[in-house]
């Protein structure tokens, strides 16, 4: 399935030019490497580095012409550039960053200061524009904006922060390793005993961290956002903003329960020492990719696009020993690591008489369910806000290089728009995220000409009965999403040059996302941590010997830039260490 492309008024098969980074699509892997990196997404660029960088010899196979994965850049409609799915960075490891040197291999971030923007849609009073919510690093402004709305919630938003501050920290232990070990601890070995309660010092170390604040914690995870939001406010549009972090990129509402764990990410992210900051790659998100991928060509990494993996290569004694191409040639190797989708990995490139049937049950199982349309959008001037007007010459203002909220004046309509969404039919009031990252970075367009990022949801992977999306399917959609824009910014509509529109299947198709999920599986409390992807495979390795997984899909999920890859990494050097693998 294609994704939809328009520019002005034709229709056109848009050049997809990625950002180039030391990658081959001509030159032939060698027929023999230490390690196989199947998909070079950020996860599989992050753990061939650390595998090279350790000595093992690594090869990553991209099926398509540009590495990253979905943070990437594209030029999908002429003059214009943009990061096609994810669009924000933040939730890079600060150890990653620091290990690879990746400011020295090329990572140039524009931090975003406010960071959340969010428009009311009321009418005018005594000749004032409409109200909106600015949020940013600065509490003193923080706590003025919120003032607007309720002087309680004010007073209380600067302890909601210190507390979510206070519960993140404690769980970062949690990310930078790979989860315990349960199966180790319970039998085996003394020797593989004692390494399985190593594993326990994360746990304990967040336990310690935690102390007291456990039973707010485990609050956090279980109970839905709207409740936990009700008890520290009062205010409508914060709350929607704030429920927004809850709910991203999930096929859940404020309503439901464990959609408060989310709320931790818009506090746990880092870039360059900041806390909570969250920024735009120079040249898009395939910036991010290009740094990892430079990295690990220079520790001696071999990065192949366009050849595409058919199949694991299983030996008869039950191991991994490489891969097919759809070329029809072979890279052996002593051990694989998959960063696709644990689906795509067992259901479609593992054979599956190497699997237990109980195994592949368990695979089918996994959640993938996705609310996302992502929509990418050229216009030729800024878009001008009612509650924010823009500035002489059509200077952008604070609000535009902020994540901007549109649709959020209060969670019943998100609920609303979950409520669609469930019953087969695109939201008709769709929960927006819209970033416009080229006020920051005049790289991605021409001069006075903006690209748009749209973060849609909810619509449903299928609809009405089944029904497959169709073109009109996303024409009509997105004339919904720039109505509503348009009610917020009026004009929008009339600057808009091209746009993509890339509903779930479209996201699945192109970025091997299955169901269109941007986080390799949904971020439910039956898919954290010991039982992601699923409680026999949550340390990495898998069924098959030799076979690793290290994507989104595995802990700690997407979002967590990079940590996936890195403890996969350090699963697989352990083995080899050990004298084997798996």
């Amino acid at each position: 399935m294609a994704a939809m492309v328009q520019t002005g008024r034709a229709w056109l098969a848009a050049p997809a030019l990625g950002t180039a980074c030391r990658a081959s699509h001509t030159a032939a892997p060698k027929p023999q490497y230490d390690a196989v990196v199947i998909g070079g997404g950020h996860n599989g660029l992050v753990a061939a580095a650390y595998l090279q960088k350790a000595g093992v010899e690594t090869a990553v196979l991209e099926r398509r012409h540009v590495l990253g994965g979905a943070a990437v850049s594209e030029e999908i409609i002429p003059g214009f550039r943009f990061s096609r799915a994810s669009y924000l960075l933040s939730l890079l490891r600060p150890h990653i960053y620091m290990d690879l040197e990746l400011k020295k291999h090329g990572l140039k971030v524009y931090r975003r200061d406010p960071h959340s923007f969010t428009p009311l849609l009321e009418e005018a009073v005594g000749g004032k524009p409409p109200r909106s919510l600015l949020l940013g690093p600065d509490l003193e402004k923080n706590v003025q904006e919120i003032g607007k709305f309720s002087r309680n919630d004010a007073k209380a938003y600067p302890v909601f922060q210190n507390h979510l501050e206070n519960l993140a920290c404690a769980i970062h232990p949690l990310l930078d390793a790979p989860p315990v070990d349960i199966a180790g601890i319970a039998g085996g070995s003394l020797r593989r005993r004692l390494a399985a309660l190593r594993t326990l010092r994360p746990l304990l170390q967040c336990g310690l961290k935690l102390g007291k604040n456990l039973p707010d914690f485990y609050e956090l995870l279980t109970a839905p956002a709207q409740k936990v939001l009700n008890r520290w406010f009062e205010s409508e549009p914060l709350k929607a903003t704030l429920a927004t972090d809850a709910v991203i990129g999930a096929m859940m509402s404020p309503k439901n329960p464990g959609s408060g764990y989310v709320l931790l990410h818009h506090v746990m992210g880092e870039l360059e020492k900041e806390r909570g900051a969250w920024g735009y790659v120079e040249g898009g998100m395939g910036g991010v990719s290009k740094a990892i991928a430079n990295a690990a060509h220079a520790h001696g990494a071999s990065l192949f696009t366009e050849r595409e993996v058919e199949h694991l290569l299983v030996a008869d004694d039950g191991r991994a020993r490489g891969v097919a191409l759809k070329d029809g040639s072979e890279v052996h190797s002593k051990v694989v690591l998959s960063n696709a989708t644990p689906y795509v990995t067992f259901k479609r490139l593992t054979p599956q008489n190497a699997l237990s049937p109980d195994f592949v049950r368990a695979v089918d199982q996994i959640d993938y369910t996705s609310p996302v349309t992502k929509i990418n959008v050229a216009v030729d001037r800024l878009p001008d806000f009612l509650a924010a007007p823009n500035r002489a010459r059509g200077l952008p203002g604070p609000h535009h290089q902020c994540s901007i909220h549109l649709n959020c004046e209060n969670m019943d309509i998100l609920e609303e728009a979950y409520q669609e969404a469930r019953q087969g039919r695109p939201s008709t009031r769709p929960m927006l995220e819209m970033c416009i990252p080229s006020v920051l970075d005049p790289t991605l367009a021409p001069p006075g000409c903006h690209v748009v990022s749209i973060f849609s949801q909810y619509t449903p992977y299928w609809l009405g009965e089944g029904r497959a999306w169709t073109n009109e399917d996303r024409e009509k959609f997105a004339d919904s999403v720039f109505h509503c824009i348009e009610l917020y910014s009026p004009g929008f509509r009339s600057s808009i040059v091209g746009k993509e529109v890339l509903a779930p299947p479209d996201l699945e198709s192109i970025f091997g996302l299955t169901g269109g999920n941007i986080f390799h599986g949904a971020m439910s409390l039956d898919q954290l941590y010991l039982v992601r992807p699923l409680p026999s495979v949550s340390d990495y390795r898998s069924p098959i010997k030799g076979l690793y997984l290290c994507g989104s899909g595995c802990h700690p999920g997407g979002g967590v830039m990079g940590a996936a890859g890195w403890n996969a990494a350090l699963t697989v050097l352990a083995d080899l260490q050990r004298g084997g693998s798996g």
